[in-house]
């Protein structure tokens, strides 16, 4: 009865354990996928907020909401292509590295583009203004020359993988056009090409499984050996018949 016991306890400590694992994991995957949800969503709503101050608020604050949201969406469209192309193109690390160092630029920028939007003094902003816009271009700039310099590289792959592909596809399709006969197989017709063949009439030398076959089978103009010992007499010469003529007595003998 003990034994049953410590067995079914050893059960129950078991699947506690097994339950406890599997619902730490549980909440991390969630906990994980939160932390990845939240700033996309909070991102996603930074951004329409810009959209929305660009066309609605006038003057400063409109082209500060303007240079931020073109910042992003240029740094995110850069970052977007290169982790497409990256799998196909393990060279893009250094590039990847490279849009990382234009991050910080891009992030510390939108920071101070963010505090100068909330700046009370107006006139200030706008003396700040100039440079920051300028900085703006640069990165915009730069981010747009790395994203179309990995767009032309992916496209110059792809055709000459192309070209490659079409030179070997016709090399392989004027093979199976100009074939020859290999030594000692006959052409698809059963006869063997000669000097008759290649004037359009029939060659004169016949398959050797015709040869052979005609050769097996008895002549047809060969008489029967019974049939020619066994004549009859209206099929014996006309030779005989004469003979035979010559030899009965005449009346006037």
């Amino acid at each position: 009865m003990e034994y049953i016991l410590a067995v079914i306890l050893l059960i129950l400590v078991l699947v506690a354990a097994a339950a406890t694992v599997a619902a730490v994991k549980t909440t991390r995957a969630v906990r994980r996928k939160v932390e990845q949800t939240v700033p996309q969503a909070r991102r996603m709503v930074e951004d329409t907020t810009l959209k929305a101050r660009s066309y609605t608020r006038p003057g400063a604050a409109g082209e500060i909401a303007q240079l931020r949201l073109s910042v992003r969406t240029s740094v995110d469209s850069t970052r977007q292509v290169l982790r497409a192309a990256l799998p196909e193109d393990p060279a893009l690390h250094e590039s990847l590295a490279l849009l990382a160092r234009l991050e910080e630029h891009a992030g510390a920028l939108d920071a101070e583009l963010k505090g100068l939007e909330r700046e009370p003094d107006r006139a200030r902003a706008a003396q700040r203004l100039p440079e920051l816009r300028e900085r703006a271009g640069r990165i915009t700039h730069a981010a747009e020359s790395l994203r179309w310099a990995v767009r032309d590289r992916s496209r110059r792959f792809a055709a000459d993988d192309l070209a490659s592909l079409s030179a070997q596809i016709e090399t392989e399709a004027g093979a199976l056009r100009h074939w020859e006969p290999t030594e000692g197989r006959e052409p698809a017709g059963g006869r063997t090409a000669g000097p008759a063949g290649a004037s359009g009439a029939p060659g004169t030398a016949d398959a050797p499984g015709a040869a052979g076959e005609g050769a097996s089978r008895p002549a047809i103009t060969g008489g029967d050996p019974l049939r020619k010992s066994t004549r009859l007499p209206w099929e014996e010469p006309a030779r005989e018949r004469g003979e035979q003529r010559d030899h009965r007595p005449r009346n006037g003998s």
